[in-house]
């Protein structure tokens, strides 16, 4: 294996190299591509005292071995909401989830929650934002990766503890022997997060699904955590879900995006197209409101308004009430019909009325 974790900023350099590594059970037995997870007409409402609360309506989208496919959006889009549904972590009690979501072949909507248990980790696992909040704070972090490495292995407590500071050792975290013994708090941000990252790995799943995973983080630490998944992705051939709402984040590491607005998805297509030619009005403001180095501060551009109420939305698009070229589309439709989310180019969607959205937008910038 040719994957060498960054070492940790707050630690002494510590790298893992390939020779030295410990062995590991690498995915192979499925192609490069193969898709791990089918999510169809993915519909999640939670009751409220003022209605319903639309979360997420008709979703669609594929995640691939070997990918990785960023999820991004505003809060409150839907981005977590979604990807929390795959792993089946919302209380059916609380929760109304229709739809399909095929993970492994697996239907995961109404699926008993012996199934559910069976799949978490083993076939599909999550990295939380907030590693402090996620992690156990009365165990130590070797126990909590062992303990998940023995819910779905039959072997001794022994060979899972070995398991864990391999997998501390993998992540880049110095002396993970030593490591292994602490407890969370004992752990700097940076390498909270890759103890959540190795426990997520630790039974090799296929899909990682990684919420915000660099948001409380500063700058240098963030870049070596997206190197991490970069390098681990590879080794282990799994497919990725990055929840994020920093395209910056989505240009380093991405190969699809799915930009959502309001609960529903807007654009779809290869990161590298979609953030170098927006062809939705929502992914065009998103981009167009990133800081410049060449730009003043006062000259910063953001997006007019607020994201719309998800138990009262507008009517027809739910962003023609801050989109600044809806008075492009004859007819007014946008506040009356909501658009379909369609084909606009090869291996593009957009859920626009726009019917030449890259001529106007450039229209918009020029002005």
């Amino acid at each position: 294996m040719s994957a060498q974790p960054v070492p940790p900023q707050d630690s002494a350099a510590h790298d893992v190299a390939a020779a030295s590594a410990p062995e590991r059970n690498v995915v192979t037995e499925a192609p490069a591509g193969e898709v791990v997870l089918k999510i169809t007409d993915l519909c999640v409402r939670f009751p409220s005292d003022e209605g319903p609360v639309n979360a997420v309506q008709d979703l669609t989208y594929e995640a691939r071995l070997g990918r990785t496919l960023a999820i991004v959006g505003e809060s409150g889009s839907g981005k977590s909401v979604s990807s929390m549904a795959v792993l089946g972590l919302h209380n059916p009690k609380r929760s109304t989830i229709t739809g399909s979501i095929l993970l492994d072949g697996n239907e995961i909507v109404g699926a008993d929650e012996s199934l559910l248990r069976r799949l978490r980790s083993n076939t599909a696992a999550m990295i939380f934002q907030d590693p402090l909040s996620a992690l156990h704070p009365f165990y130590k972090v070797g126990s909590q990766i062992a303990e998940a490495y023995l819910a779905h292995n039959s072997v001794s407590k022994d060979i899972a503890a070995k398991r864990a500071v391999e997998m501390l050792e993998l992540v880049g975290i110095p002396n993970p022997a030593r490591r292994a013994k602490q407890y969370p708090h004992e752990f700097s941000g940076g390498m909270r997060q890759r103890a959540m990252i190795a426990l997520g790995l630790v039974n090799n799943p296929k899909l990682l699904i990684a919420d915000e995973p660099t948001t409380a983080l500063d700058v240098t630490v963030q870049a070596q955590i997206l190197d991490l998944v970069k390098d681990l992705q590879r080794e282990f051939g799994s497919a990725v879900i990055l929840i994020t709402h920093d395209l910056g984040v989505v240009a380093e590491v991405s190969d699809d995006i799915l930009v959502m607005y309001a609960g529903r998805a807007v654009e779809r297509g290869l990161a590298k197209e979609v953030l170098a030619r927006p062809q939705h009005p929502y992914t065009h403001a998103l981009l167009q409101s990133l800081p410049s180095a060449s730009e003043d501060s006062d000259q910063l551009q953001t997006i007019k308004g607020s994201p719309p109420s998800l138990v009262h939305l507008p009517s027809g698009c739910s962003f023609h009430p801050r989109c600044m070229v809806k008075d492009r589309v004859p007819g007014d439709p946008c506040a009356t019909l909501l658009p379909e989310l369609r084909v606009s180019s090869p291996g593009r969607q957009i859920r626009c009325h726009l019917t030449n959205p890259e001529s106007v937008l450039d229209q918009e910038v020029v002005s």
